[in-house]
């Protein structure tokens, strides 16, 4: 699933996602220029609230 992220802006807030998704269980795919988290492996619910628990906002796509 594929979530819109605009608060994320920088190498360090995807490396912090893309961590946090990791210790969930999950892999994430960042993509900084049009501020894209692709996850694989969770829930959309569960997805969502580990970007959120994370410090960031996201929008499902």
């Amino acid at each position: 699933m594929r979530f819109h992220v605009e608060d994320m802006s920088c190498g360090h807030c995807t490396a912090t996602i893309e961590r946090a998704v990791a210790q969930a269980g999950g892999r994430a795919t960042t993509d900084l220029t049009t501020h894209t988290v692709e996850i694989e492996g969770l829930d959309k619910l569960q997805a969502e609230q580990v970007i959120r628990n994370a410090g960031y906002t996201p929008k499902a796509t």
